[in-house]
């Protein structure tokens, strides 16, 4: 079902749906795991922004599954290390709020930290980077390329 609990669409649940039926771009069909699935963020200007999504609808950490959370655990450093080397960064942040209208399912942002990344971009702060205007946004074909390379690094 793609509606929360108080009937607010979810736009997250329906990107699950589209996967589900073979339909997404690479970028937004990098890894689908048992539980989760490793999308690029369609609107960043930080190339390799990664999202770790829930595959079913929950709304709050506490509701995932022991199963949901330890796979989410081992997911978390593998596509940490998979970032390190697919973009160079020096480490990731790892962030979930699902506060957003449009997204209040569960999913984890996986942020390269670069290492010439400005102090006004770091920490909290990483997130001017995220609900930027179109031409600011990470090409589709760069997302593409950096799905393609990630996918392979987590299936070595």
């Amino acid at each position: 079902m793609s509606t929360t609990t108080d009937a607010t669409p979810c736009l997250t649940c329906d990107l699950v749906r589209r996967r589900d039926r073979g339909e997404a771009p690479p970028w937004d069909n990098i890894v689908r795991t048992a539980h989760w699935d490793i999308v690029h963020s369609y609107n960043t200007s930080l190339p390799g922004w990664l999202v770790l999504v829930a595959r079913r609808h929950v709304v709050a950490i506490d509701e995932l599954t022991d199963e949901e959370a330890a796979e989410l655990g081992v997911l978390l450093r593998r596509v940490s290390a998979a970032l390190r080397v697919a973009t160079g960064c020096v480490k990731t942040y790892a962030v979930q709020f699902a506060e957003q209208a449009e997204h209040p399912h569960v999913h984890f942002h996986v942020i390269p930290r670069m290492a010439a990344q400005p102090d006004d971009r770091r920490g909290p702060r990483v997130f001017a980077y995220l609900g930027v205007p179109d031409e600011e946004r990470v090409s589709e074909e760069r997302m593409n390329a950096i799905a393609v390379e990630v996918r392979r690094l987590l299936a070595g």
